[in-house]
């Protein structure tokens, strides 16, 4: 019983939540789950339309997603629904394949859900959580912001009132926006502004204030009142009502295979953002988050959201920072919330028909702006500018080449850097701090002992096929031929793991020593690489009495074999990095 108790829970991550639960609880989440409902109406509404899908579609994409997350994931405070980032992405992705056909448009985006959830839920189920390691944070970040201003940009036109081509390239949107400066209309500009200056104004007097709804509301309001739909203000017009009916995506392989790098972009930088909240909130809550399960919530949500008209969702920043605040303690915050949209869905949809598009870009241009990330720039200037090349590299290639060829690009130079790094380790001399047994790299310790007759070296990293030749480089750049140089002691501590190009590295680099008379001692070798060692014949061929647990101890061992010499002077090993 108490095994199958633990796999009902492993499933059903709420089920554990609510082992405890409480009226605080209950309280804490009902008042999240009423605030990030309401939340949710507006700018899911805009989110859509980044998306170029209806606003209706920024609803449905609230609803399931968000139920179905709620029982399968383990982030507490993470809200799941349409966010920025992914809506940019399915508009790159679907759009060139729609051919301006707004059905085929809407089934291409739920069969790109389908896909995200698919590809999700099986990394999940296979334990591929550590796939997203590969998108490092400077990478995240320059597509972030450049992101950013593409999705700021692309509104533009409900911002302006003019009616401009869909482009994923800033220079094409202005481009275009500057040929019809003529056609502005200003009521359009009024409300759009008004509504900018209302949301910052009330994000900055109390944060827990809805400014979205309160944009969304007195705007309507005005348009309603004063007809400002007849005097050139777009509006969004009927908004169908009830929830949203189960449907088959259109399955057609051409369609998949077109989507599928889409749908690996879509799901990886999804779960990325997702993930990334959600163990900051874990963190602040003291809990646990298992990345795997995460995977699984978030495809099963939206391989649930793909039958009931949901475009790709993930878990977003800024709900969830209003989730966290208004007191959610569970995933239950998330159904509350899910019911909060079933609500609206089945009885609010005629009032949003004076709703202007204009204040939805407003509020998506607010949501992004926090987006760019131009402090984290600063940051890597200040300590790290390697990761600074990469963000602006994936920056401008985002900008410059497309959205996922922006992000592919930093992926691939993040890779390439991964390379380089575990082909090129830190190596080192080493000496003796003077009055201790204790032996530290030179160039940090240059007050450090060391002997012309025993010299000291050390690779910080494992000895396998990526790092064989810089060992090997490591002790030829030992002056083996200098006749003063009787021994040399490598120090194996930071070597965790050995594979066979490593044990033939390790065997090339006795046979040298042999060569030129130079006694090879081993320090500080580890278990596994020992046995591992002892498998491959190493420890026969270089003898078991060359191992040493520290490097004091071959160091010692070395100077009595060896002919004794004066101590302090230079090693002929070169500089190494420090």
């Amino acid at each position: 019983m108490p095994d199958r108790m633990s796999f009902f829970s492993r499933l059903f991550p709420l089920a554990q939540q609510l082992s405890d639960y409480g009226r605080d609880q209950l309280r804490g989440d009902l008042s999240a789950g009423l605030t990030v409902g309401v939340m949710l109406i507006p700018q899911g509404m805009a989110y859509a339309l980044i998306a170029g899908l209806p606003p209706i579609y920024g609803l449905y994409a609230s609803l399931v997603p968000l139920a179905v997350y709620s029982l399968f994931g383990t982030s507490r405070q993470l809200a799941v629904g349409p966010v920025a980032m992914v809506s940019l992405l399915v508009a790159a992705a679907v759009g060139p394949l729609a051919n301006g056909d707004p059905e085929f448009y809407i089934g291409l985006t739920l069969l790109l859900s389908l896909m995200v959830g698919v590809l999700q839920f099986g990394l999940g189920v296979a334990r591929f959580g550590f796939l997203v390691n590969f998108l490092s944070h400077p990478v995240l970040s320059g597509f972030t912001s450049a992101a950013a201003l593409i999705i700021g940009f692309s509104q533009l036109k409900h911002l302006l009132g003019i009616d401009l081509p869909r482009s994923n390239y800033i220079h094409e949107i202005l481009w275009a926006a500057a040929g019809r400066v003529g056609q502005i209309d200003p009521l359009t500009v009024l409300l759009g502004v008004g509504s900018i200056l209302l949301l910052v104004g009330l994000r900055q007097l109390n944060p827990s204030i809805p400014g979205a709804l309160v944009a969304v509301m007195t705007t309507t309001g005005l348009v309603w009142a004063f007809g400002l739909d007849e005097h050139g203000v777009s509006i969004v017009g009927s908004v169908p009502g009830g929830l949203p009916a189960p449907s088959l995506p259109p399955l057609g392989m051409e369609n998949v295979w077109a989507l599928t790098p889409s749908a690996l972009a879509i799901g990886l930088v999804g779960f990325m953002e997702s993930i990334a909240v959600a163990k900051v909130y874990a963190g602040r809550h003291r809990y646990d988050i298992d990345a795997n399960q995460e995977l699984i919530g978030l495809g099963l949500a939206n391989i649930a959201g793909a039958f009931f008209s949901a475009y790709p969702t993930t878990g977003g920043f800024s709900r969830t920072a209003v989730n966290d605040e208004a007191g959610a303690r569970t995933t239950l915050a998330g159904l509350f919330a899910a019911g909060v949209i079933a609500l609206t869905l089945l009885l609010l949809t005629p009032l949003f028909y004076y709703l202007p598009n204009a204040v939805l870009a407003a509020i998506i241009m607010v949501a992004v702006s926090g987006l760019i990330e131009w402090k984290e720039a600063l940051h890597l200037w200040e300590v790290d500018r390697k990761d600074l090349g990469l963000m602006a590299l994936t920056f401008v290639a985002t900008l410059a080449l497309g959205i996922e060829e922006g992000i592919l690009a930093g992926v691939i130079v993040s890779l390439i850097v991964v390379i380089y790094q575990s082909s090129t380790p830190h190596t080192a001399l080493m000496g003796r701090l003077p009055g201790t047994d204790t032996y530290r790299n030179l160039k940090r310790n240059p007050e450090a002992l060391t002997q012309s007759n025993v010299v000291v070296v050390r690779m910080d990293a494992n000895l396998y096929f990526a790092t064989a030749s810089a060992f090997q480089d490591l002790v030829r750049r030992i002056d083996t031929q200098d006749p003063s140089l009787q021994a040399a002691v490598v120090d194996m501590y930071p070597v965790n793991r050995i594979d066979s190009t490593g044990v033939g590295a390790l065997k090339k680099v006795i046979e040298t020593c042999r060569r030129h008379n130079v006694a090879l001692y081993l320090a500080g070798v580890k278990g596994p690489v020992k046995d591992m060692l002892d498998e491959a014949g190493v420890t026969r061929m270089l003898g078991e009495d060359r191992f040493f647990f520290e490097v004091s101890g071959a160091v010692d061992a070395a100077e009595a074999d060896v002919e004794p010499t004066d101590s302090g002077v230079e090693s002929p090993l070169p500089d190494t990095p420090a």
